[in-house]
């Protein structure tokens, strides 16, 4: 059997509707069986060592901290944060939405939980506030791309155990283009605020102002205050749980809003660039910090709460697995069949220039994302384009942040977007009005997409700097 039989196979698996899980693993085991080489039980031994793998525990625990934060009332303090910090400009609660959704990625890592936790407070109060449902849907949906840019990622650490780069490396990767997504939409809801006339939702007060400043200011001296100790030669064995000591007091004394959460990203970017713990282990901390959040500081998680909250990550994680499994064996079978080679001479006979290379990788990979979830098209395309990138001198921490952000792209897409059917469900609008109410934020979207593509200094400036 050839390679071609292979391929088709599996595209004749897809167009009949079948999972793609299942569909790599079928096309897999079907041209094991009719080749007779190598034998079938491969199929399963790839499958199984595809996920005997210490950085994909990550992912059930990245998981497990975001659903921990959602059920447990955390959502709500990020909103009254970000509503005390950008709620008086025009167009306030469009600006609140961002902001908020630039604070919760921090902690869920997921567009999906973004979409369905905070975007449901986030519509339901702007429509309250007489905007349009279609514009509450469209900077919702735009918005909730920032999950999986801005650390922590599960298609981060999907990615980079793909391509077998640091995932460290490309959670710092993710801040600052995550920032320029940022002020792109916050610019795109101030354009909105200024056609139609909009004005702020809450009064400007001080008061309010200062707080959430002082609420900034205290995430920030968090880590520079630990950094200036090292430098000083401090022990940092009592430097931090004095630090943390610290702040927990500071939070109890000011009744800050939502401090705590926002250090969830900071304690696992300083944890990991300092090596205190790896990908993985920050992942764990990360849960288990969301559990010391709802069970002992805010006391808003109860044991109901909890055992849902571990369900969902039950059933997520087993539909993330299993398509990693699969992928294991597609990718095996692809390079077996000399498949990623051929395709690879394909490209570059008419792409032999990065930028040519990324023109077209980027229409691929955003067409890609229209039909498959993000996990499914990492699993893919990975083994295919990655040899390429490494043949053209790309850097695979840039290549991964321009996948990542292509696909989250692909999420606001029919036929199969799942945020654009998640904001359907929370908004109560049909698919075809969800549809049309995305389309202006595809602007901005892709407008930072060109940026990250075409300047990898904006993503790889940090891990550089801090490498």
């Amino acid at each position: 059997m050839t390679a071609g039989a292979f391929k088709l196979m599996f595209l004749a698996l897809m167009g009949a509707g079948i999972p793609v899980a299942i569909a790599m693993a079928g096309a897999s085991l079907i041209y094991v069986l009719v080749a007779g080489n190598p034998p079938p039980f491969v199929v399963i031994h790839r499958m199984v060592g595809g996920i005997d793998s210490f950085p994909l525990l990550a992912v059930p625990f990245f998981i497990l901290a975001g659903n921990l934060m959602n059920v447990g009332g955390i959502t709500t303090r990020i909103y009254n944060f970000a509503l005390s910090l950008v709620g008086w400009l025009k167009g306030g609660l469009g600006h609140v939405n961002i902001v908020g959704s630039v604070v919760f990625a921090g902690m869920s890592g997921t567009a999906i939980a973004d979409a369905a936790g905070l975007g449901t407070i986030e519509i339901k109060a702007m429509r309250e506030h007489g905007y349009d449902p279609e514009f509450a849907v469209g900077v919702t949906a735009a918005s909730a791309t920032l999950g999986p840019i801005i650390p922590p990622s599960l298609p981060f650490v999907i990615y980079g155990m793909f391509a077998n780069v640091s995932v460290g490396a490309l959670f710092l990767a993710g801040l600052m283009p995550g920032a320029v997504m940022t002020v792109l939409m916050m610019l795109t809801v101030a354009w909105y605020a200024h056609k139609n006339g909009w004005g702020s939702d809450v009064k400007f007060e001080w008061a309010r102002i200062r707080k959430a400043f002082a609420e900034l200011g205290t995430v920030i001296v968090f880590p520079l205050g630990l950094w200036i100790a090292a430098e000083a030669g401090a022990n940092m064995t009592i430097a931090v749980p004095l630090a943390m000591a610290l702040l927990l007091v500071a939070d109890r004394v000011f009744r800050f809003s939502a401090v705590l959460p926002i250090m969830t990203p900071v304690l696992l970017i300083g944890g990991m660039t300092t090596g205190l713990f790896t990908a993985t282990e920050g992942a764990i901390a990360a849960s288990v910090w969301a559990l010391f959040l709802g069970v002992v500081w805010y006391r808003t998680l109860s044991w109901k709460l909890f055992v849902k909250a571990s369900m969902d990550t039950v059933e997520t994680s087993s539909t993330v697995l299993l398509i990693v499994a699969a992928a294991s064996i597609f990718g095996w079978m692809l390079t077996a069949t000399r498949t990623t080679e051929l395709i690879a001479q394909w490209i570059l006979a008419f792409a032999d220039a990065p930028w040519k290379f990324l023109l077209l990788a980027n229409a691929l990979m955003l067409f890609v994302g229209c039909f498959l979830e993000p996990t499914a098209a990492i699993t893919i395309l990975v083994p295919i384009l990655l040899p390429i990138v490494t043949q053209l001198g790309i850097d695979p921490i840039h290549f991964g942040l321009v996948m990542v952000l292509n696909l989250m792209i692909g999420l606001l897409h029919p036929p199969m977007g799942l945020v654009l059917f998640v904001l359907a469900r929370v908004a109560k609008l049909s698919v075809e009005r969800t549809t049309m109410a995305i389309l202006p934020w595809l602007i901005p979207l892709l407008g930072s997409l060109v940026l990250v593509t075409f300047l990898p200094s904006i993503s790889l400036w940090l891990p550089k700097a801090l490498g």
